[in-house]
This record gives structure tokens, C-alpha cells and sequence, in this order.
């Protein structure tokens, strides 16, 4: 199913016949600047200044997140575009069935996906950790935080392109959209379930899991088992799934991101509970401990030189503060 960009969004369970009108174009400047672009703008920077502000705890610094941001953004925009058009290939041919470049370049209109996004971030993070000779875990631990704040604000972006809904439902809180100028479907709204599910998750991770960590890694983990978990529930939901080809499973398509994300929380699951569990990983290992206990040490050693120091001071003064003393008593 596909809703109308220029028509209402309404609530009717909750909100009665109160309707929400937003036109997708913010600014009408050449093709526009769209509220689309300006909504993801402004959860990477949100997620970016969370990020900054966190640093100092996983041993990092706002320069290397500065630094990393610089090549991040553009290779997980390109990255999440890139995810979406190979599942969606069919969306941008010609009718002669080739390929219409422009529409593949064409962001402004909306087709990012998420997992795209995910996957240039972590070759970007592993990339750069391996220059600057830093800890990739502890930079996924960071970035996952940006990450979930990003999603939960970057989920409006797809209600204001009246996309990324789900199927029909009479819930209290169903959200209404029109088809036609005089057809209408009340359906889930997805993208306020996944963005709640974000903020839920980031607030553990701020408020629990960071506070606690045990190893390098374990933000990040947790990251993609409460992600996974709930965007296995909510792919369900939708009714836009990339599918993977035309591939089944018991006469079934197989949705792509429930896939993934069933295989991703298992995944996640499970090296959590071998870190954990197995391996009783302790936070003496943290990066940011390391480099605490780092610090300690060259400060204590360079308090120990500076009183070696004045110490040989003293004893080179003594003797001459003696023979000071004798002259001093030959002359009475």
C-alpha cells in the first residue's frame, strides 16, 4: 500500500477529527529542500553531539569523533541508499527494463534503509580505528548511542513522507492516511512503534548497560539485540518490506530486515552471554580503564623523577652547606 504525500494524516482514536497536513517540501527552492533531509540532518547532528559529550567515558575524544563523523555521514548515506535500490531494484527501471540513474540518485524522494546505513558505519569505524591505532569496540560502544538517537528522531522523517506504515488495525492509536482523494486506510504506525522502541533502548544503554559495562563491546551488542528483537516485530507490521528476491520459506517471502534482524539479535545474543558469562570479561579491560591506569602510572613515575630529583638536590647542597658552616666557624 501507498499513501498520498499531499494529503491529511490523522489520528481518529485519539485525536478525533483533527488532521496533520505537512507538505514534504520544507523550502520549494529548485527541487526543495525537504523536510525528509532536514529531519535526518538534524539526527545526526544529534546524534553526533551526543557522541562528543560521551567520548571522555569509552576512553575516546571529540576529535576522533569529529574525525570519524567526517567520513561516516556521506559513506552510510550512500551505504543506506545503496541497501535500499538493490532490494528495490525493480522501483527504479525503465519501461524497456533499464536502469533510470536519476531516480536512483533521487534521495530527496525518500528510500534509505537502515541496515545499509549499519553496515558502511561499521566498515567506516573499523577503517579509521585501524589508522589511529584506537579500540573499534570502544568506538561502536560511542556510536551506537548516536546511532539510536538518530533512528528515534529520524523515524519522523518517514511520517512526514507518509511511508514506513503499517497494515490495517483498528488500535486506538491507528493512524489514518488517504490513497485517493476519497479513499482512505487506517493502519499501524510504524514509525512511531520503532522510534519509541529507539528512545526505550537508548535511555538502558545511557542510564544501564554503559554504566555497567564489562568489556569493550557490550554497548554494541546490546545495540543489535534490541534492535534486531524489535524491528523483527515491527517488519512484521509493515507493509513496504524489501524482500529478498523471490526467495520463501514455507510459501512465505522472506522480508530482508526480519531476517537479518532475527539473525542479528541471535548473534547478539549470544556473544553477549559468552563475554559474559563464559568468558567473565572485566571492566579492568575497558579501554577507558586502560588509559586511566595508563595515566596513573606515568604521573606516579613522574612524581617519583621529580623527587629523585630534588632529593640528589638536597645531597649535592649538603656538603656545601657544610663546609659553608666550618668557614663560618674558623672565622669566629
Amino acid at each position: 500500500m501507498t499513501a498520498l504525500k499531499d494529503m491529511p494524516i490523522s489520528f481518529p482514536g485519539l485525536f478525533g477529527g483533527w488532521e496533520f497536513n505537512p507538505d514534504p517540501i520544507a523550502i520549494h527552492i529548485g527541487h526543495g529542500v525537504y523536510w525528509y533531509g532536514i529531519i535526518l540532518a538534524a539526527a545526526m547532528l544529534a546524534g553526533l553531539l551526543l557522541c562528543m559529550k560521551q567520548a571522555k567515558r569509552f576512553g575516546l575524544t571529540e576529535d576522533n569523533v569529529l574525525d570519524m563523523v567526517l567520513w561516516a555521514v556521506p559513506c552510510c548515506i550512500l551505504g543506506s541508499r545503496i541497501y535500499y535500490v538493490i532490494f528495490y531494484l525493480d522501483l527504479y527501471r525503465n519501461a524497456d527494463g533499464s536502469l533510470d540513474w536519476g531516480r536512483m540518485i533521487a534521495i530527496w524522494d525518500g528510500g534509505l534503509a537502515i541496515y545499509g546505513t549499519v553496515i558502511a558505519g561499521v566498515i567506516v569505524a573499523l577503517l579509521y580505528t585501524r589508522h589511529k591505532k584506537l579500540k573499534f569496540a570502544a568506538m561502536t560502544d560511542l556510536a551506537v548511542m548516536g546511532l539510536l538517537l538518530g533512528q528515534t528522531i529520524g523515524r519522523w522523517a518517514n511520517f512526514i513522507n507518509r511511508e514506513a506504515f503499517g497494515g490495517l488495525t483498528d488500535l486506538p492509536w491507528r493512524m489514518r492516511l488517504w490513497t485517493s482523494a476519497s479513499a482512505y486506510i487506517e493502519v499501524h504506525p510504524t514509525f512511531l512503534y520503532e522510534s519509541l522502541w529507539n528512545l526505550v533502548g537508548l535511555l538502558l544503554i545511557l542510564f544501564v548497560v554503559s554504566r555497567g559495562r564489562r568489556f569493550d563491546g557490550e554497548n554494541t551488542w546490546f545495540y543489535f539485540l534490541w534492535y534486531g528483537l524489535g524491528r523483527a516485530w515491527i517488519e512484521g507490521l509493515r507493509t513496504d518490506s524489501l524482500y529478498l528476491f523471490d526467495w520463501t520459506i514455507l510459501g512465505e517471502p522472506i522480508r530482508v530486515s526480519q531476517a537479518l534482524s532475527m539473525v542479528m539479535a541471535a548473534v547478539a545474543a549470544w556473544m553477549l552471554f559468552y563475554n559474559i558469562r563464559i568468558k567473565k570479561r572485566s571492566s579492568e579491560d575497558l579501554l577507558v580503564n586502560c588509559l586511566a591506569r595508563e595515566k596513573a602510572e606515568r604521573e606516579a613515575a613522574e612524581a617519583a623523577e621529580i623527587a629523585e630529583t630534588v632529593e640528589a638536590e638536597k645531597a649535592e647542597q649538603a656538603p656545601l652547606a657544610a663546609r659553608e658552616g666550618d668557614t663560618d666557624g674558623d672565622a669566629h
